[in-house]
C-alpha cells in the first residue's frame, strides 16, 4: 500500500474547532484526549481536499436542483454509499510557535513528538525515503535544547538552556517546511523541551482572541454576543499521511497541488482563516 506524507505549515492563524466550550473559552481548538495536543482530525483534512479537488471538477448538477459530486471527486474521497480510494490520518502537531522574551519566537517540540514522528514514518512505508530524527539526548524539566547558552524565556517561564538540538532532528524537521527560508532559520529557533513541559505550552498557550457580533442595523456590538475563540498561530507545524486503498489513486491528491500548493482547512474562511502551505513527501 502506497502512502504521501504531507507536511503543513501554518501561514494565518487556524481554528480547527472542537464544537464544544471549555473553560472560559466558548470555541476551543480540536486536542487529543490523551496528549492535550491540538490535532486536525482526519475527517477535517479529508474534508478540506475534497473541497479543494470540487474546484478543480466541479458539481455535477442534474435533474434541476440535484447536485451529485463528481465522478473523479467521488472515486477518491467516497460517498455516502461507500468509501473512496484514499485513506487520510490526522493531522498530528510537530512544531508549535511560542512567544519568547529573549528574542524572536521559538518553534517548540518534545521527545514524544518526535518519537511519534519515527513511528509515524515507518507505518508510512516511507522509512528508506525519509529522514528519521535520532535523539542523544533529552532535556530535563526544567531545562531546554536549543542554540545559545544561559538561561531562555518563553510566555513567563524560564528554561536552562543545556545543549543543542541534534542536527538529524533539524534534518528530519525540515523535511516537512515547505519554504527553504523557513527551513534556514529552524536551527536557530527550534527549541526541544522536556515532554511535560512542551505540554503546558501545548494547553495554555496557544491564542484566545475575543470576538463579538454586530447589529446589521447600527452597526454596533449586541450586548452579550460576546465569545472568545481559540487557534493556532502562523507557522505551527502539522503533517498527515495519505494511504492509497487503489493503485495510483495518490496521483489525485499529488494533481491538486501542482499549481497552488495551499490548502485551507478549519474554521473562519471568510476572514482568512485556516491557510497552510503543503509540501508532499512521496514514500
Amino acid at each position: 500500500m502506497k502512502s504521501m506524507v504531507i507536511g503543513m505549515l501554518a501561514e494565518t492563524p487556524v481554528h480547527p474547532g472542537a464544537g464544544r466550550t471549555s473553560g472560559f473559552v466558548d470555541l476551543p481548538v480540536a486536542r487529543e484526549s490523551t496528549t492535550d495536543y491540538p490535532v486536525i482530525v482526519g475527517s477535517s483534512v479529508k474534508g478540506a481536499l475534497r473541497d479543494r479537488a470540487r474546484e478543480e471538477w466541479p458539481d455535477d448538477v442534474r435533474d434541476g436542483d440535484k447536485v451529485s459530486l463528481s465522478p473523479e471527486v467521488a472515486k477518491a474521497f467516497g460517498k455516502q454509499e461507500g468509501a473512496g480510494d484514499l485513506m487520510v490520518s490526522d493531522a498530528r502537531l510537530l512544531l508549535l510557535p511560542v512567544r519568547s522574551l529573549t528574542g524572536q519566537y521559538k518553534w517548540a517540540t518534545c521527545p514524544y513528538l518526535l518519537e511519534r514522528l519515527c513511528r509515524d514514518i515507518r507505518r508510512s512505508g516511507a522509512g528508506n525515503s525519509l529522514e528519521i530524527p535520532e535523539q542523544s539526548g533529552k532535556p530535563k524539566k526544567g531545562t531546554v535544547l536549543s542554540m545559545g547558552d544561559g538561561r531562555l524565556y518563553l510566555e513567563e517561564r524560564e528554561f536552562e538552556i543545556a545543549g543543542s538540538v541534534d542536527d538529524s532532528v533539524i534534518k528530519s524537521i525540515g523535511q516537512f517546511m515547505p519554504h527553504e527560508e523557513a527551513v534556514r532559520r529552524l536551527a536557530d529557533q527550534l527549541a526541544m523541551l522536556n515532554d511535560d513541559d512542551f505540554k503546558w505550552f501545548a494547553s495554555y498557550g496557544l491564542s484566545v482572541n475575543a470576538r463579538n457580533a454586530l447589529d446589521e442595523k447600527s452597526k454596533t456590538t449586541i450586548p452579550g454576543a460576546l465569545w472568545y475563540e481559540e487557534t493556532l498561530s502562523p507557522d505551527s507545524l502539522f503533517y498527515t499521511i495519505i494511504f492509497e486503498r487503489r493503485e495510483g489513486s495518490l496521483g489525485f491528491i499529488r494533481s491538486l497541488f501542482e499549481k497552488i500548493p495551499y490548502l485551507q482547512v478549519g474554521g473562519n474562511e471568510t476572514v482568512g482563516q485556516g491557510w497552510f502551505s503543503v509540501k508532499l513527501l512521496e514514500g
